[in-house]
């Protein structure tokens, strides 16, 4: 079986922990979701979305299936206690349990992923700007302990600053909560503003007391080779994000 387009997050990870975004590469699905969709809810074939996350299992060496999430743009979080695997309506998940897998789907909107330094517990959260506003990533930090600066984070690909035009309601939202995130905010000629997502994001983590923040610098909206947008292909498939702890000292991540 031909592997799944898969890039490994790069960051300051505690031993055994593995972590990482899928690309568009390596499944079955057609047309504007071509070829690694993987959500079942943009209008893809089904057998083609089960194909295209058997592939993921079993070219990751995944140690379970991914705990997929019925994303909703709030800020509930999953607390993995119990078998797992069922979508719930949740943005983010948190676990303490080896071998379990957490993953969210976007296509824009940031992924982030979270770590305890010992590697004990892990997070990942659906960042786009209604839940980055409302508190997503402090609701999981919340739910990891607030462990604050014993935390390590990751933010994935999203829409650039460049691409994210939004409207002076938006920036209004963000600076009702805190006048300081007018920084992630450059004015436009139309008079509207270009977005900068992961600025926020680093902004909100930090105020968290989480410090050891990590990105990588991709834009979903023009890297069309790579990443689905679904600004820039409204309807678009969807990567996933995810996070486990290797269940065996000896398992390698990828």
């Amino acid at each position: 079986m031909s592997g799944v387009g898969w890039m490994p997050a790069d960051f300051d990870a505690p031993p055994g922990v593995c972590a990482g975004v899928t690309t568009r590469h390596g499944g079955v699905s057609l047309g504007s979701l071509g070829a690694l969709n993987l959500a079942s809810h943009v209008g893809d074939q089904a057998d083609h979305v089960t194909e295209n996350r058997a592939r993921l299992r079993a070219s990751l060496d995944l140690p379970a299936e991914p705990i997929w999430l019925q994303q909703v743009h709030g800020t509930a979080v999953y607390r993995d206690i119990g078998e797992g695997g069922a979508a719930v309506p949740c943005d983010a998940a948190v676990t303490d349990r080896p071998g379990r897998v957490l993953a969210v789907l976007t296509a824009d909107c940031l992924p982030v992923v979270l770590a305890s330094r010992d590697g004990q517990r892990l997070g990942v959260a659906h960042a786009g700007w209604r839940g980055l506003v409302s508190g997503v990533l402090e609701a999981t930090v919340a739910a990891m302990g607030d462990l604050g600066s014993d935390l390590v984070a990751w933010l994935g690909p999203a829409i650039g600053s460049a691409a994210f035009e939004v409207g002076p309601e938006v920036r209004d939202a963000f600076m009702a909560v805190h006048d300081g995130d007018a920084i992630g905010f450059l004015p436009n000629a139309r008079g509207r503003w270009q977005a900068d997502l992961q600025l926020l994001a680093q902004r909100r983590l930090q105020r968290a007391g989480v410090s050891a923040i990590s990105a990588i610098q991709a834009c979903t909206y023009t890297d069309s080779d790579r990443f689905y947008s679904h600004r820039r292909d409204p309807g678009s498939g969807r990567m996933a994000t995810l996070v486990w702890r290797a269940p065996r000292p000896a398992t390698l991540c990828v």
